[in-house]
This record gives C-alpha cells, sequence and structure tokens, in this order.
C-alpha cells in the first residue's frame, strides 16, 4: 500500500503517521500512548500485559491498538510493525519496556559473585530488546517516501541516569542503559543514510505506579535528592519529551536527561 492510499503525503506534517510504543501500557509508556493518540496518532502498543493494554485500548478507541509483543523476539516485533502498517505510515516509534531487574553486587556480601543469568537477562530485555525494535522498525520504515528534508521516520529510546552513575546493586541495570546510551549516536550515524533520526530520554526518578509501591519513606528520599523542582518526575513529562524528540528534526542522535539536575549517588 502506498503513502497516497494511506491517506498521507510525503510532504504532510509528522503526526499524519502511525506509531508503535513497547511498553505501552503502563508507567512511561502509557503516557506516550496517551499523548500521542491525543495529537491524532494512530498507534500500536506493543506490550506484554494484557489486561492493561487491552483495557487502554477499549478507552482510546480504534487508532489504537494492542499487540502482545516480546521485544526480543523477531517475529513478534515484526508483527507489531505489520499492525502498525495497517493503521498507517509508521513513522515514529517509542522503546519504552521495562518489566525485569535484578539488585545484586558484582560480589555480594557472602563473597559469592552475581549472578550471571541476571545480567543477560537484564542485558537481553533493556538492551538487546532495545536494539531488535530499532533495527527491525528502522528497517520498514527505510521504505517509506521521505518528507521535504529526507526524513523517513523517528525512534525514541530510553536509558536511564543510571546508565551514567549507577548505583549500588545496579550493575546489570547500569550497564543495559549505558549500551542503549552508546547506541545512540553510533545508531543515529548508521540511520542516517535512510533518513531516520535515533533519540534518547535518559529519565531520573519518575513517579509511575511502580514507584508508588516503595513506600512513603522512599519516596520522601527519592523527592529530596533532587535539586530543582523537589519533586519526582511526571510520565506526562516524558511524553511531552518524547513528542517533542519525534517532531524535532534536526534533534538526531541526542541523549537528553529527564532528571531535575539530579545525580546519582553511590546508594
Amino acid at each position: 500500500m502506498t503513502e497516497k492510499e494511506n491517506g498521507v503525503s510525503a510532504t504532510q506534517g509528522w503526526i499524519d503517521g502511525a506509531a508503535l510504543v513497547t511498553g505501552g501500557a503502563g508507567g512511561l509508556g502509557e503516557a506516550v500512548v496517551r499523548k500521542l493518540h491525543g495529537e491524532g496518532v494512530a498507534v500500536v502498543i506493543a506490550d506484554l500485559a494484557d489486561e492493561r493494554a487491552a483495557a487502554l485500548a477499549d478507552e482510546l478507541g480504534n487508532k489504537v491498538v494492542y499487540l502482545r509483543t516480546d521485544v526480543t523476539s523477531e517475529r513478534d516485533v515484526d508483527a507489531a510493525v505489520d499492525a502498525a502498517y495497517t493503521l498507517g505510515t509508521l513513522r515514529h516509534v517509542v522503546i519504552s519496556h521495562g518489566g525485569w531487574g535484578v539488585t545484586e553486587k558484582v560480589v555480594n556480601r557472602d563473597g559469592s559473585p552475581a549472578s550471571l543469568d541476571g545480567f543477560a537477562k537484564t542485558l537481553e530485555l533493556y538492551l538487546t530488546g532495545t536494539y531488535n525494535v530499532l533495527r527491525l522498525a528502522a528497517a520498514r520504515m527505510a521504505t517509506n517516501l521521505p518528507n521535504d528534508d529526507g526524513e523517513r521516520g523517528s525512534v525514541v529510546s530510553t536509558a536511564s541516569i543510571a546508565g551514567y552513575e549507577g548505583q549500588i546493586g545496579q550493575s546489570a541495570y547500569a550497564a543495559a542503559k549505558a549500551g542503549v546510551i552508546g547506541l545512540t549516536l553510533a545508531g543515529a550515524r548508521d540511520l542516517s543514510s535512510v533518513g531516520i533520526r535515533l533519540n534518547t530520554i535518559a529519565p531520573g526518578t519518575m513517579h509511575t505506579a511502580m514507584m508508588e509501591t516503595v513506600g512513603d519513606e522512599a519516596l520522601a528520599k527519592f523527592r529530596s535528592n533532587v535539586p530543582f523542582p523537589k519533586r519526582l518526575g511526571r510520565p506526562e513529562e516524558f511524553a511531552a519529551l518524547a513528542l517533542h524528540l519525534l517532531g524535532n528534526g534536526y534533534l538526531n542522535g541526542e541523549v537528553v536527561r529527564l532528571d531535575g539536575a539530579q545525580r546519582f549517588s553511590p546508594r
């Protein structure tokens, strides 16, 4: 199907295309889905949280669909990309999935080494999963008709300030997110030949539903460590930044910290 058959010309604005959001059923990804939908963008929610994702798609209507997606599976990601093209021309991808974490020192208190399986599983989800979505979505977007600047699509991935200042017990997560940071410029340079931009957001402590499970005392401590504003980041602020990165055609290869000037301490 051509872009004109989809109702999209090569010179129309960026919100005319379809989008794919991994981890779109909750937290930061849900905020992105809601923001895109509010801008009139058709969205595929790629997630594994069946009930939450289906409920969100039902709430937002027929321009939002849910497809169960393991980001480390080539078959699943290809199917999610196919689903996006049934809604329009896939122009934008936000990679914001989570769902796994291991808290373990490289050498534990009892002298035992950290679990290699935990390290490998963390890298597989956050780094390999990000790369898998990026490569497969970008290969398809590379076939889109370009706009006047030669752009065919844009991608926003999600790192963490832990990728810069990993805390004690965060070695696996910090390594994975540092990998996403390192991928950003190299990936943007790779994709320049096909007219696709890649940028990354590195959030600090964000007020998601998962964060609320740590309790009021821990939340107060997290807030006190943020220079200004003295609060956790809001998912809506992540979503607003993601949309700006998707739409600003001269932003490319950048990692943007969203952290209230916070720098993680060792603990």
